[in-house]
């Protein structure tokens, strides 16, 4: 899990990653609705299947939320290929910033 890097959605390099939003439904986006896929991290159990297999940007509102939202996916078996948290935004200067707490 560790390693992976704090990632702006608008500067995914790649068109084919997924981004998965995990916050809430009441927690407002700046993203356009249709290239996103939204499962709250409550919902994240129930709804898993619907993500498509492949590389993931997840987007959640704080490290608590994304921590637990990323061990979730790694152990149903997907691959995380960034982040983003919208309390804590990447910043240029530390587009570095890697995942290296939790689990």
């Amino acid at each position: 899990m560790k390693g992976i890097p704090c990632i702006k959605k608008n500067k995914l390099k790649d068109s084919t990653i997924i981004v998965l939003d995990i916050r809430d439904y009441n927690e407002t986006s700046t993203y356009s609705k249709d290239d996103i896929l939204y499962i709250p991290f409550a919902y994240l159990k129930r709804f898993y299947m619907e993500t498509p297999r492949g590389k993931i940007h997840v987007i959640a509102g704080d490290k608590l939320e994304l921590n637990l939202g990323v061990r979730f996916l790694i152990k149903k078996g997907f691959t995380i290929n960034s982040y983003e948290l919208t309390k804590y935004p990447c910043t240029d200067h530390h587009k570095k910033r890697m995942l290296d707490y939790g689990v």
